[in-house]
């Protein structure tokens, strides 16, 4: 694997920011590392790239142990940080082909040129980065990281400051990324992990509290199957009640119903053929979709760390 993370914990006093955290992150993988605002995602994110020292546990990236490798273990990542680091008073291009020089990059002059046209960077090559745009900022960020083709990206609010068509764009340029590297990213907005993930951590208190698929995650702690339908004439709640499987019956309108099974049952062929059995029109029949803001609010609604 690129990511193995055992056992980390970061200890402040008497507080616990992190809290034994296991996880692997594989090559071809994007990972979304979600959780509240103190939760210890960014600083398990800053121990991964060995800009924190744990108190306990282990990372090793590409094979090399971060503590005690590194440098090897620091060539293999790219990182953009919550809070992007830049030299303001560099124009775009010097900035990205001073990093490449940091790098040792061969072909650094085509290899900036490659980041600046994947970035969305070529009409703002000549401008200070100063004069740029939170947005256009952040995109120097993501290229610098890029640079030097690390086989891991560790991404900390990658699309924060962008505008709607700018963060469509890095969307797609991290999962084209992810087909061919590791990426772990940590952002707040939940419809980016399910747009651009393949797996999601939730952390909560420094601990993790969820570790599985986009699709897994939804199903698992949905709680249970919810349909909504509308018929075209008043019908007798106990009635629907009494179709196969269904736990709860919920007015939602005046001909509206939202009917709930466990989450095994899918109720939308019952319903029919009721409707069908009772001569009934239906004007609505769908199954209610839980979102990651649903599985998020659930795992970490009882109470927020503040570190």
């Amino acid at each position: 694997m690129s990511v193995n993370v055992q056992n980390l914990t970061k200890i402040y006093g008497a507080q616990r920011a992190v809290d034994g955290v296991t996880f692997e992150a594989e090559k071809g993988e994007v990972l979304g590392f979600l959780g509240p605002n103190g939760a210890g995602k960014t600083t398990t994110m800053k121990i991964i790239t060995g800009y924190l020292p744990p108190s306990d546990g282990r990372v090793v990236v590409c094979g090399f142990d971060v503590a005690t490798q590194a440098m090897q273990a620091r060539a293999c990542i790219g990182y953009l940080p919550e809070h992007n680091p830049l030299y303001r008073d560099m124009y775009v291009r010097e900035y990205l082909d001073f990093t490449a020089g940091i790098h040792r990059i061969p072909n650094r002059r085509r290899r900036v040129e490659e980041m600046i046209g994947q970035t969305g960077l070529s009409s703002h090559r000549h401008k200070q980065i100063g004069a740029l745009s939170k947005g256009y900022r952040q995109r120097v960020g993501l290229a610098q990281a890029m640079l030097h083709d690390p086989q891991v990206l560790i991404l900390d609010e990658p699309t924060s400051g962008l505008d709607p068509n700018q963060i469509v764009e890095i969307r797609q340029l991290i999962k084209d990324l992810g087909k061919s590297k590791t990426v772990i990213l940590s952002t707040h907005i939940l419809g980016e992990v399910e747009a651009v993930c393949d797996r999601a951590i939730i952390i909560n208190k420094g601990k993790i509290v969820a570790d599985a698929s986009i699709g897994v995650l939804k199903r698992q702690f949905s709680g249970q199957s919810v349909v909504t339908v509308e018929f075209s004439q008043p019908i007798d709640p106990k009635a629907l009640g009494a179709i196969p499987h269904v736990q709860s019956v919920t007015a939602a309108g005046a001909q509206r119903w939202q009917l709930s099974a466990a989450p095994e049952h899918d109720l939308r062929p019952a319903i029919s053929a009721f409707a069908a059995r009772q001569n009934l029109t239906l004007l609505e029949l769908h199954k209610e979709v839980f979102s990651m803001e649903d599985v998020f609010q659930q795992l970490t609604r009882e109470g927020q760390s503040s570190t």
